[in-house]
């Protein structure tokens, strides 16, 4: 086993990443790029373990085995620092401590690394704090940007990053590494895979979840009964309460754990009322828990929007000649009855009613139901 094994389906990607673990091409800073489940993070981590590894023959760096790539690819080794943020931004004061931390030499290994997931969380005036570190690297550092596009960042970063560009694996590998990695049914496997789109976190996730799955499924549904205002109305509360109940199963468990740890960290008593000190640390813990459950909503909207998606992508797939697979195999049927009562021309119009509403959400302020009421009443069947 080596720490290329679970980057499935991108073969290009890890004879770059093992070259320049190998010292062929190997620079300061790189920029991980591909559609969300492609596995750029995972390719970060892979690299970083790979440019660790104790091994002294550099071919066989990234074996996976040794002490440093178990530590890195655990997120436990001190040279190497994991950035993600699960707020909708990264912040000024979050880049100005990775700035300070990229200045230190390395304590054990050969590379100080900076991994961040989330660079395109990055507004702009947080990434140019960052220029400069990136642009006058100190010696033995490596910074890994994570990003779905290379738009996503800033030029001046950019220009100074060496591209790594992922793709979406096929189906068939994903289900493959769920199967070897996650012991999943092979058939499950498959199915998973196909419904998740090749999203390899997702794929899991639908796997191990029967909840997850009927989610889903109900999601997909959908457009089947819709047939008038009142029904898009109410396709539109249920599509949100679907992703905002998504959100919350993985929050509400989480936010009470942080929160007693943090009580219990600070000694606060059984009963009575906190002293001011432990007041404003809690209020800090639950502002931030606001912000990250505001983003998980917007997340699970988008996934769940994603999953509409998938239903008229096959509506057209069928209308257009079935060229390629359906995601939704198993509604084969009603997707060909729902085909024949409309044309191509009206699926791409919905199509992009739903990608416009996934826009509105992810990039404004606007209240996430206006946003899905005003697409579903797009979508009502003539």
């Amino acid at each position: 086993m080596t720490v290329w094994d679970d980057l499935q389906g991108q073969a290009p990607v890890v004879a770059q990443l093992r070259q320049a673990s190998q010292g062929e091409g190997l620079t300061h800073a790189w920029l991980f790029t591909g559609p969300p489940g492609s596995g750029r993070s995972n390719a970060a981590k892979a690299f970083a373990a790979a440019l660790n590894c104790e091994q002294d023959d550099v071919t066989l760096r990234g074996c996976g085995e040794c002490h440093t790539c178990h530590t890195i690819l655990g997120e436990t080794h001190s040279d190497v620092t994991f950035v993600r943020t699960e707020k909708l931004t990264i912040t000024i004061a979050e880049a100005r401590e990775l700035v300070a931390k990229a200045g230190d030499r390395p304590s054990t290994a050969r590379w100080r690394i900076i991994v961040v997931e989330d660079a395109d969380r990055m507004p702009e005036r947080t990434t140019n704090v960052l220029l400069k570190a990136i642009e006058e690297p100190t010696p033995r550092t490596i910074w890994m940007l994570c990003a779905p596009s290379p738009a996503d960042v800033l030029v001046t970063i950019r220009s100074r990053c060496r591209p790594v560009t992922l793709r979406l694996p096929p189906a068939a590998d994903v289900a493959a590494l769920l199967v070897r990695r996650d012991g999943v049914d092979p058939e499950l496997a498959e199915r998973a895979a196909r419904a998740a789109q090749s999203h390899i976190g997702i794929a899991r996730r639908l796997a191990q979840d029967a909840g997850a799955r009927e989610r889903r499924l109900e999601t997909v549904r959908a457009p089947l009964q819709l047939r008038g205002v009142t029904a898009a109305i109410m396709m539109a509360e249920k599509l949100v309460k679907i992703a905002t109940d998504e959100a919350d199963s993985s929050n509400v468990e989480r936010d009470a754990a942080e929160k007693a740890a943090l009580l219990a960290s600070l000694g606060a008593p059984d009963t009575g009322t906190l002293p001011p000190a432990m007041r404003s640390q809690l209020k800090q813990l639950e502002d931030d828990q606001k912000r990250r459950a505001k983003r998980s909503i917007t997340d699970s909207l988008d996934r769940t929007l994603t999953d509409l998606l998938s239903f008229y992508r096959d509506v057209l797939v069928i209308q257009l000649g079935n060229a390629v697979d359906l995601v939704n195999v198993e509604l084969r049927g009603e997707l060909e009855e729902y085909a024949a009562r409309t044309t191509p021309e009206t699926t791409l119009a919905r199509m992009d009613a739903v990608n416009t509403a996934r826009v509105r959400i992810t990039t404004s302020n606007v209240a996430p139901l206006l946003a899905v009421e005003s697409m579903a009443t797009s979508l009502i069947q003539k």
